[in-house]
């Protein structure tokens, strides 16, 4: 029951943090409206080859999920770096909080913050290019780009862990770019050749953008893709909480 709170606790207290954070919502939820408008308005309103999707309905789920993922990762392993060099973590150590709980707690806290970001994008593709669905599809388009977050959140506190305050901007950089790039997130995978579009096929953003383009066709997301994020999931959840108490140790 402590544990319960102290996780609440936390969870409460980084939502706060994140949303007076005006330039962390800034590149979270305005920065990939701004892009959908600009890609899927250069790319005209035909369909994306291999798809069954028109450029609007494909982007705006590629930018809803990656406006998501910019919330959960960059925020997540920016401040949990800055967070261990304050001593803030140290602090948080003498709580009844377990490592697992803290991880799970910064996990669903960050994917909490990363809702706006989905929302906005829908909004934008409703209003400015006319995307259409049923009520059941933005409803599951929602949760399940919501629900995906999470395991990029858990990605944001294993990178925070891994590398110091000084490297971890360059290091999240290099890895936010490169699973947006290489998972289809700002041009769809079927563009590339075969040699890369088998190496997106194994990224988790590729299966995370994945899921929604089912919902968009009126189908259930692929076990195929629900089992590569959850298989992501677990393997980032349990290298946050390793380097966790490894950092315990070494303090």
């Amino acid at each position: 029951m402590t544990h319960l709170l102290a996780a609440r606790g936390l969870i409460k207290l980084e939502i706060t943090r994140a949303l007076r954070n005006r330039k962390f919502l800034f590149f979270s939820v305005i920065y990939p409206s701004v892009l959908f408008v600009i890609v899927s308005g250069t790319q005209g309103a035909g369909q994306v080859p291999e798809t069954g999707l028109s450029v609007p309905a494909f982007m705006m789920v590629s930018m809803a999920s990656f406006g998501a993922l910019t919330a959960v990762l960059m925020g997540n392993s920016e401040r949990i770096a800055k967070e261990r060099e304050s001593g803030w973590v140290r602090q948080l150590r003498l709580t009844a909080l377990p490592g697992r709980g803290y991880v799970l707690a910064k996990t669903a806290s960050a994917a909490v913050v990363g809702l706006p970001s989905v929302v906005v994008v829908f909004a934008v593709a409703a209003v400015v290019k006319g995307v259409r669905f049923e009520a059941w599809q933005w409803l599951a388009l929602t949760g399940a780009i919501w629900a995906g977050s999470l395991c990029f959140a858990a990605l944001g506190v294993a990178i925070g862990y891994l590398v110091s305050g000084d490297a971890v901007r360059p290091v999240t950089m290099i890895v936010y770019f490169g699973l947006s790039l290489l998972g289809g997130l700002w041009m769809p995978a079927t563009t590339f050749p075969g040699w890369l579009r088998d190496v997106a096929s194994w990224l988790p953003t590729h299966a995370y953008a994945a899921l929604g383009q089912a919902i968009e066709l009126g189908e259930a997301p692929h076990a195929g893709d629900v089992a590569l994020l959850v298989a992501y999931f677990v393997l980032f959840t349990g290298g946050a909480a390793w380097l966790y108490r490894k950092d315990t140790m070494e303090a």
